[in-house]
């Protein structure tokens, strides 16, 4: 099937499966004569798959690992356990740091009088507040994805 074929089947935008194989996710194989990509039913259960870890929260370099080890048949449950645990840890550590900020928003949302005064509590302590949790959000890395689909970076269809 073609790509059009192959996004309306698995769900995913064609920018993302073309960014999906730039990366090297999904390799499908290509016509001699027009150089058309040909998407098989191996490739569609990879970009589903693909769909279902990213939706859950994996980085494409996750994907790329958890790929790998879809495909081996050797593979150890522990290992894939192992990846999941990782990410619960990631996710926790992410749920403390966006709780600190919201705790934070709330506090200046608290002290603002919210009136038509230009004196604004909010605006004079982003000014000159060192705000701790900011510095801890912005030191983590984090995996969110839109919900449903998945999109390619840039993708804003």
């Amino acid at each position: 099937m073609n790509i059009s074929q192959a996004a309306q089947t698995c769900g995913l935008p064609s920018k993302t499966i073309r960014y999906y194989e730039e990366i090297g996710l999904v390799v499908p194989k290509r016509q001699e004569v027009n150089d058309y990509r040909v998407y098989s039913l191996d490739d569609i259960a990879q970009l589903r798959f693909l769909q279902r870890a990213r939706a859950v929260g994996f980085s494409l370099d996750e994907c790329r690992e958890l790929l790998a080890l879809y495909a081996n048949p050797q593979r150890r449950c522990a290992q894939v356990k192992a990846l999941v645990n990782e990410k619960i840890t990631q996710v926790d550590q992410q749920l403390i740091a966006l709780h600190a900020i919201r705790d934070t928003l709330v506090g200046m949302a608290n002290e603002c009088a919210g009136d038509n005064t230009s004196d604004c509590a909010i605006i004079n302590q982003l000014a000159v507040s060192e705000i701790p949790q900011v510095k801890q959000v912005a030191a983590m890395s984090f995996t969110l994805v839109d919900m449903p689909e998945d999109r390619a970076p840039g993708d804003r269809s």
